[in-house]
């Protein structure tokens, strides 16, 4: 069985998923509920890991999907495909500094490395999911194996 065509529909899944576990340890942590947490922050990076494998596994596979959308509607993807990119690349080292902080219990420093990497981290999953709607649901290649 080829899972290859089901990868992008996984990413979306696992996007949901980073959103929740984020959402919900950022509600936490405003709880004061250091270990819960703590363990759904460490749950958040163990799924990225999950979606990063699977999305270099995909696209190693299928290479570059070209989007269907024609008009007005190109700008606007692309816009939020670029924007979802970019920041995506940006939050590894952020997220990967905030965990190193928050694990060293250099708490002072982890909050403020926070207060910029939880809205861009839920900007990137937001985003993803609606790049994976728009070029799977609304305007799918009929080229690639999606």
């Amino acid at each position: 069985m080829n899972i290859i065509p089901y990868l992008p529909h996984l990413q979306a899944g696992l996007n949901l998923i980073t959103l929740c576990l984020v959402s919900t340890a950022y509600y936490q942590i405003r709880q004061q509920n250091r270990s819960t947490h703590r363990k759904l922050m460490i749950s958040a990076i163990l799924v990225s890991v999950l979606f990063m494998i699977s999305y270099l596994t995909y696209h190693g596979a299928v290479g570059n999907v070209k989007f269907a959308g024609e008009g007005v509607i190109r700008p606007i993807y692309f816009s939020i495909l670029i924007s979802h990119v970019l920041l995506a690349a940006a939050i590894v080292p952020l997220v990967l500094t905030t965990l190193a902080l928050g694990l060293k219990a250099n708490f002072s420093r982890h909050r403020k490395v926070a207060r910029w990497a939880f809205p861009l981290w839920v900007y990137v999953s937001i985003s993803g999911i609606v790049v994976y709607i728009f070029a799977f649901h609304l305007y799918p290649s009929t080229a690639g194996l999606a």
